[in-house]
């Protein structure tokens, strides 16, 4: 279900819409298509929350009201909550992929998916390599060696075959895939964290809801 832009009221108040991290990710980068706008080189730069909630909120201070936004969609509007949410994933830690799980984070909202873990893979045993002849798929087989064998009475030399096999996919291939479904993991916490402190965003509000740590575990 896609998330609406339209914000409640009720008796004249504003009520925040609650959205899980991912959502409000979804709702910045995928329905308002925010831009990630990369912070300047690390000499000007903090670690704490990033350098995105802190220029965003500079920005503020200084024009005394909230930032319009939409400076890089061509007189389109983009959300000031969404450019909020874009400049915390522009602060993304180097010890968290830096500017590389930045974009990541921001590509995978604006495609509403989430990393591939490989879900229900499992390693199998296959010849590495395969042919086809009159009686079928048949694997391939490699001379490893000779051996002497006396049948009907006569010493034979015959050789001994082998089928060179491998896994797949590789277990490292999955576990790979999952590590990197972890680091995303921890970069949505760190932007969900930083969203938290900041109480930045006006008409959204960010939950404490996340996506599963691990849902290959059951």
């Amino acid at each position: 279900m896609s998330i609406q832009r339209q914000i409640d009221r009720t008796g004249g108040r504003k009520v925040k819409r609650a959205l899980g991290v991912q959502a409000a990710l979804e709702w910045a980068f995928r329905v308002e298509q925010a831009q990630l706008e990369l912070p300047p080189p690390k000499d000007i730069t903090e670690e704490g929350f990033g350098f995105g909630l802190e220029y965003v909120l500079l920005q503020r201070a200084m024009l005394g009201c909230k930032v319009d936004g939409g400076q890089h969609k061509m007189g389109s509007y983009t959300h000031p909550d969404a450019e909020v949410i874009a400049a915390s994933v522009a602060g993304m830690p180097d010890r968290l992929g830096g500017i590389r799980m930045a974009i990541s984070v921001a590509e995978l909202a604006r495609a509403g998916m989430t990393p591939d873990w490989m879900p229900g893979v499992v390693p199998r045993c296959v010849p590495m390599e395969t042919k086809n002849n009159q009686h079928g798929e048949r694997a391939t087989t490699i001379i490893v060696g000779t051996e002497r064998v006396k049948t009907r009475g006569k010493w034979r030399t015959v050789e001994v075959l082998a089928c060179p096999v491998t896994w797949r996919p590789h277990p490292e291939q999955i576990a790979s895939a999952r590590r990197g479904y972890e680091d995303w993991w921890l970069a949505l916490d760190w932007v969900r964290d930083g969203l938290l402190a900041g109480r930045m965003l006006r008409e959204v509000e960010v939950t404490a809801a996340m996506p599963k740590v691990r849902p290959w575990e059951r």
